[in-house]
């Protein structure tokens, strides 16, 4: 029987600048603001936004470097789970928190959009990003071992970067 699935994707900008802070232990927590807007047609045939404003939560080494890379209207692909948080606030009344705890984050977006450090960078918590075939391609996350193509087919880097760029 399955025990359930706590599951939550999102796409959407940033809505400030990354808040990092670092427990006593060393761990980077990052949080950020994400908005994710849908348009639908009301009755009128006018067209409809909404905005959904989501609270979202990085921890270790996904929250270095979300905290480094992502910036206020940066794009960015959230994968997570939902977490409920129930505690008693300073004036003792009981207060309630809804926040998404990312496992997997993906910097959406050219350099120029949103500053948020390129169009690359598929991040998962606890999975170090691997360097590209040739040791000059493109941040991969760990995949299966890849045929390396001879060096006269590969293209060209499409973007002037040295590797203190790269964010391991």
């Amino acid at each position: 029987m399955a025990r359930g699935i706590n599951k939550v994707i999102l796409v959407g900008n940033l809505g400030n600048d990354p808040d990092t802070k670092y427990t006593q232990g060393g761990m980077a927590v990052t949080r950020i603001s994400l908005a994710t807007t849908s348009v639908r047609n009301d009755r009128d045939g006018n067209k409809q936004e909404r905005t959904e404003w989501h609270r979202v939560v990085f921890f270790g080494k996904l929250g270095e470097i979300a905290g480094e890379y992502l910036r206020k209207g940066s794009q960015v692909y959230v994968e997570g789970e939902i977490r409920y948080d129930k505690y008693t606030g300073q004036d003792g009344v009981e207060k309630y928190s809804t926040d998404i705890v990312a496992n997997e984050m993906q910097m959406l977006g050219g350099r120029g959009e949103g500053g948020g450090g390129g169009g690359g960078g598929g991040y998962e918590r606890g999975n170090r990003p691997q360097r590209g075939p040739g040791n000059d391609g493109p941040p991969q996350r760990s995949a299966p071992a890849q045929r390396q193509a001879p060096q006269q087919q590969r293209p060209a880097p499409m973007d002037d970067f040295s590797d203190d760029d790269i964010p391991f």
